[in-house]
């Protein structure tokens, strides 16, 4: 590029509706340098609610509507697309768009393919679905994973070590500003309620807390597909007097600063965003050893990890934190600490647009792309 010509950039997500990898996309809008990069957010289905933000930020939002499952066309769409806009960069979220973006950045002589992994190791993918995004992963510059766990996964997956990058999501932390844990406000959790987040785990893990502490409360705070299993569950557990289920909530700073501690207790994980945003608010946590978990929190000093899948272990880490306001205190104040030392948003962006530019290259056109990717 030269003169003052601005690289631009093509966000494609499957859609934009609210989770974590949809909100980090909303952190990408605010928080780019408007002088380098010129952004245009485009979601293969709807606009979702995530849209309006983008749309606050200044950038333009393009909702395709494509229907879900396997589409040859699609790949043609995407690429007309691409061309249309001019893109010097595709960066792609979720396995869908990184098959898409695979062959479209190609046919939309998009200089180069940049792909974030957000997740950890999702149950229920079949083989097709990993080989299509294995092929497609070695057409990518980059395959940008948010842990080393995942970067592991990935490896063994069959993704090339050569493409494989490892960045830390991040957080705004202006929007989560230290605040501390109150000793007499309920557990939290925020998380979208599906089988991934064990949301289950955590009630059977209340139940047990429930039978020495009967002033315990806990609110969660997320919508999903397991909504109905877990209001049925709460039922059967007698728990409706001190569980409340919140629904999507829009001021999760304001939740988290009644907080005494928040709790998550998922089966597998990438770099949640949600445990990065209580500790920025001085929350004490737990949450299980899996994924990039373990990279977030310092077992015993930040937090505590257990065991997946353990409502026992849960309920055990719940009492301690809950018996010790003190302790629970001093566990915030160094989780705040380490999210402003490794895990801030401005970092991120940073981090992803250098690698934007990496090397330098001549961004528009394929003989680029391509030369890199035989290289």
């Amino acid at each position: 590029m030269t003169g003052p010509t601005r690289t631009r950039v093509v966000h494609v997500s499957l859609g934009l509706d609210v989770g974590g990898q949809e909100r980090l996309l909303v952190e990408f809008a605010r928080h780019a340098d408007r002088e380098k990069f010129d952004l245009t957010f485009v979601s293969l289905t709807s606009r979702g609610i995530i849209a309006d933000a983008i749309d606050e930020a200044r950038w333009p939002v393009l909702a395709l509507g494509e229907r879900p499952g396997f589409s040859v066309g699609r790949f043609f769409r995407v690429g007309r697309l691409l061309r249309s806009l001019e893109a010097d960069i595709l960066h792609t979220h979720d396995d869908g768009p990184l098959v898409y973006g695979s062959l479209g950045g190609r046919l939309g002589r998009v200089g180069r393919h940049v792909h974030t992994h957000h997740h950890g190791l999702l149950p229920n993918v079949s083989r097709r679905q990993q080989r299509l995004a294995g092929w497609a992963a070695r057409l990518t510059y980059a395959f940008v994973c948010v842990s080393e766990d995942s970067a592991r996964q990935m490896t063994a997956g069959g993704v090339p070590v050569r493409k494989i990058r490892t960045l830390h999501n991040g957080i705004d932390l202006d929007r989560f500003s230290f605040q501390g844990s109150n000793p007499a406000g309920p557990v939290v959790t925020v998380a979208r309620l599906s089988p991934e987040k064990a949301i289950e785990n955590l009630l059977r893990a209340a139940a047990i807390v429930v039978a020495s502490d009967r002033s315990f409360r806990l609110e969660i705070a997320g919508d999903g597909q397991c909504r109905e299993d877990l209001h049925r569950l709460t039922r059967e557990l007698k728990l409706e007097d001190h569980v409340t289920f919140l629904g999507e909530i829009r001021d999760v700073p304001a939740l988290l600063a009644r907080a005494s501690l928040f709790v998550l207790p998922s089966r597998t994980e990438g770099i949640s965003l949600t445990l990065l945003e209580a500790m920025a608010r001085g929350l004490p946590v737990v949450t299980t050893r899996v994924g990039g978990n373990p990279e977030v929190v310092d077992d015993g000093k930040t937090g505590f990890l257990v065991p997946s899948q353990d409502p026992a272990e849960l309920a055990v880490a719940i009492l301690r934190m809950r018996a010790d306001p003190a302790e629970s205190q001093a566990m915030g104040r160094l989780g705040r600490h380490r999210v402003e030392t490794h895990f801030d948003v401005r970092r991120m962006i940073r981090d992803y647009e250098e690698l934007y530019l990496e090397g330098a290259l001549p961004l528009r056109g394929i003989e680029p792309a391509l030369a890199q990717q035989t290289a």
